[in-house]
């Protein structure tokens, strides 16, 4: 365990942030997101502030014996904490790896109701900036929605071809890539539509994994 910092085996980086129960503290939210929990509770969403909650939950006390992995937005990679020490060093400090979002969002697929995620342009260039920076693992988000008629192939597909490309890239750049199918919950569809859809979603997605090796 002494050397997980300087690893890039991704085997042994996707075994860690898991070992010994731990989990993964997703602290990724887009400014747009953070402001919107802010305003619920009256604090301003200056990158300060930001910095401030982040700091927060990464010098919990909890963190050393819950959290192996935190996942990053990219304005909280590059943050330093109030006493000048880097984000970065709290969370290998707390024993626990940095990760960071690098999806861009979401873009409608033509005039549906469905969504594609995008970020593939320009992704090997930052992937090797975050390596350089300490981050261990990755993580890219697709959103699948049912409803009327959906989720339909061709938004499964280009989802999922997406996340594989993504993956292979990450995993060149010596990371882990985390790949999020996200079946959204939204809407008054059975427990067998949800099923439904989300094998749907997991057959593409290993099928497209698969294909990048």
């Amino acid at each position: 365990k002494g050397d997980f910092m300087s690893t890039n085996n991704i085997e042994e980086i996707a075994s860690y942030i898991v070992s010994e129960g731990k989990g993964i503290l997703a602290a990724d939210e887009s400014n747009p997101t953070c402001g919107k929990r802010f305003d619920s509770i009256g604090v301003e969403s200056t990158e300060n502030n930001r910095r401030d909650y982040r700091e927060m939950l990464f010098r919990a006390a909890g963190m050393k014996d819950n959290i192996g992995g935190v996942i990053l937005f990219d304005e909280t990679i590059r943050q330093n904490a109030k006493d000048g020490t880097s984000l970065i060093d709290i969370i290998n400090s707390q024993g626990a790896l940095p990760g960071i979002k690098v999806d861009k969002g979401l873009q409608s697929i033509g005039d549906s109701d469905e969504s594609l995620t995008v970020g593939l342009d320009g992704l090997d260039e930052r992937l090797k900036e975050y390596e350089s920076m300490g981050a261990k693992f990755t993580k890219w988000r697709a959103v699948i929605k049912i409803g009327d008629g959906m989720p339909t192939d061709e938004c499964i597909d280009l989802n999922m071809k997406a996340l594989a490309d993504y993956a292979k890239l990450v995993q060149d750049n010596g990371m882990v890539p985390i790949v999020e199918p996200e079946v959204l919950m939204d809407g008054s569809h059975s427990i067998d539509d949800c099923y439904a859809a989300t094998e749907r979603s997991l057959q593409s997605l290993f099928n497209h994994l698969d294909k990048n090796n």
